[in-house]
């Protein structure tokens, strides 16, 4: 199957955007320079990163994609040596993240791959439990060093001290050294990040195998329920809202939390009333760290945390303050879940015939139910919690260049690239240790608005969600399970980019995230300002979910998604909650409209515009 060439693609340049490739590093781009790796590129698929960016990167964000570029990379090709595949590939095309499984053709090679894997995967799946003890140990401590970082500024005279206790250092140095262990701080936390994270996958895909091998028309969603119904601490912070809807309830201030959108309204009526003081020391003891979740997908500088917008967290909180009075639940229906995966679970395994097979089932499935909370948990420490705080950090560094005359606000540093940022403040540094002006503070202004010019023309564009040859058979775990992209996905995006006019579209295919079939109208959410719009009973149309949305599902019918497989966020979550989910469309949010009428088959995967 092949879509259109990436070079092709990228060589139609989005006018007034020309040169728009030095704003990332050099190994993004598809190259005609290089006749080895051109031709790689072409004979290779790539795939639209939806999942992880629903809108181009700036050029700062991309430190997470490089990140993520290596971590997932070297435990799958260096360390864990995953049989199949090697690492991922990366490439931007007008800021949107491509990415390619790199498999492993040669079947000797896999072979020679399995005994590695077996030791060192097997290592990790005997000994999770105390292993993810030690992980999470590790990862609370590299936040702390996080929080505790400092971003000094430069004096206009060093302190005495650095005479009299003849320290030999300046603001200057440790500036710059500052900078430095913010960043690899960062990289550090995403090398945790993939620790774990393949194997999940791993172990979920190794699980699907064998059920489908057993049993070839069983539905990929049956084994998905199999594993449904586990409590995870990335549904915590929700909880945290629910409690204190329950508490402002029973203390009386309901009608006042709920008086205002503007947590600072609500806040300063609060703070004249005893029981409103009373509240507000419930939200405090519980912001830290739980208000430390994004209110995005947290790779986006500009996904602020509920501690940074508590205007997001308390609308949840009036909504769920708003259920509880209509003596609607707002429990996960969990029990009911973990019924139906039970009956599920039992009436599989007694269609097995052989005890060898039935012990290997109950293996595999135990060995996904140990693995499967931290998919959803390493979120909250890294996405969230870290990202959180390593984002306002960063806003430090960006103060120090807006002092200095290199950027005209803060908020400007994410159009800089992290390296063009160290040697800016090299310049700043230099500048300041010599008393002259930065150059920076000529030649970034103007740079950095003409990078805003082509953010605004990157936005505009429609990023194909396919592109280059697809492969015969899509083998790599992340790639099926987590993006939903598999040589059906493809065919069906296939038919629906063949169809000219978008309005000619009355049926989408994806995959069947969570089971049930429901009709009701359309709302398209790309942000979480936009997810404020949603009505009760309204259908969730957005190119991927976040943690921090959590609220809205007691309030929507359905939620359809762009991106994500069986375990993305969405599918997972709606499972959870009992409501059918739709994921891995491709195309959902650019051919649906809010307003429409929807049937989703939860089931089926199937869409159906009903106008």
């Amino acid at each position: 199957m092949k879509f259109q060439n990436p070079h092709d693609v990228k060589a139609k340049t989005i006018p007034g955007t020309e040169g728009w490739e030095r704003m990332y590093p050099y190994q993004y781009q598809f190259v005609t320079d290089d006749a080895e790796r051109n031709q790689y590129e072409k004979d290779s698929f790539w795939f639209y990163d939806g999942l992880h960016y629903p809108e181009p990167l700036y050029p700062f964000d991309t430190i997470w994609d490089e990140a993520w570029y290596l971590a997932l990379s070297q435990f799958n090709n260096r360390i864990f040596m995953v049989p199949p595949v090697r690492g991922v590939d990366h490439r931007i095309i007008n800021g949107y993240v491509y990415i390619s499984p790199v498999p492993v053709k040669d079947g000797a090679e896999i072979g020679s791959r399995v005994p590695h894997f077996m030791e060192r995967a097997g290592y990790y799946y005997k000994n999770w439990d105390a292993l993810e003890a030690k992980w999470k140990v590790k990862m609370e401590s590299t936040i702390r060093e996080l929080e505790a970082l400092q971003i000094p500024s430069l004096p206009e005279m060093e302190h005495l001290d650095v005479v009299t206790g003849a320290l030999g250092e300046s603001q200057g140095y440790h500036l710059l050294k500052n900078y430095d262990d913010l960043i690899n701080l960062g990289i550090k936390c995403w090398q945790y990040h993939f620790e774990f994270l393949n194997l999940g996958y791993a172990a979920y895909v190794f699980f699907l195998d064998f059920m489908q091998k057993q049993f070839p028309s069983m539905p990929t969603q049956r084994v998905t329920q199999m594993i449904s119904g586990i409590d995870v601490i990335m549904y915590q912070p929700d909880e945290e809202l629910k409690k204190l809807a329950r508490k402002a309830i029973e203390l009386g201030v309901d009608g006042t939390v709920c008086s205002n959108p503007a947590w600072t309204v609500v806040e300063a009526a609060l703070k004249k009333q005893d029981s409103g003081t009373a509240w507000l020391a419930a939200v405090d003891s519980v912001r830290e760290p739980w208000f430390n979740v994004s209110t995005g997908t947290g790779w986006f500088h500009h996904d602020r945390s509920w501690n940074d917008q508590m205007d997001v967290p308390l609308s949840g909180i009036a909504t769920y303050i708003g259920k509880l009075k209509q003596g609607v639940t707002i429990e996960r229906p969990t029990e009911k879940v973990r019924a139906e995966r039970d009956r599920i679970t039992a009436e599989y395994r007694d269609l097995i015939s052989k005890e060898e097979d039935r012990k290997q089932f109950d293996e595999l499935l135990g060995c996904a139910k140990t693995v499967f909370p931290y998919v959803e948990n390493h979120l909250f420490y890294v996405e969230h919690w870290f990202h959180s705080v390593f984002w306002n950090k960063m806003r430090e560094v960006g103060a120090i260049m807006q002092q200095h005359g290199m950027i005209a606000e803060v908020e400007d540093i994410w159009l800089m690239r992290r390296d063009e940022i160290k040697t800016a403040l090299w310049d700043v540094v230099t500048a300041w240790a010599t008393g002259v002006k930065p150059r920076g503070a000529y030649t970034w202004p103007k740079e950095i608005l003409w990078r805003k010019g082509v953010m605004d023309k990157f936005k505009e564009w429609n990023a194909p969600p396919a592109i280059g040859i697809a492969p015969e058979v899509i083998q790599e775990p992340f790639t099926i399970v987590l993006w939903g992209v598999t040589n059906k996905s493809l065919a069906d995006w296939s038919a629906v980019q063949e169809i000219a006019d978008p309005d000619n579209v009355t049926e989408l295919k994806g995959f069947a995230g969570s089971p049930g079939i429901v009709e009701g109208l359309a709302r398209v959410c790309k942000t979480v300002a936009e997810v404020g719009q949603l009505q009760e009973g309204e259908i969730l149309v957005a190119p991927t979910t976040s943690p921090s949305w959590a609220p809205v599902f007691v309030k929507i019918k359905a939620c359809i998604t762009d991106v994500g497989g069986v375990m993305s966020h969405a599918a997972i979550v709606c499972r959870e909650y009992g409501l059918p989910a739709v994921v891995g469309t491709g195309h959902a949010t650019k051919i649906i409209k809010s307003g429409m009428m929807l049937r989703v088959d939860g089931s089926t995967g199937v869409i159906s515009i009903v106008r």
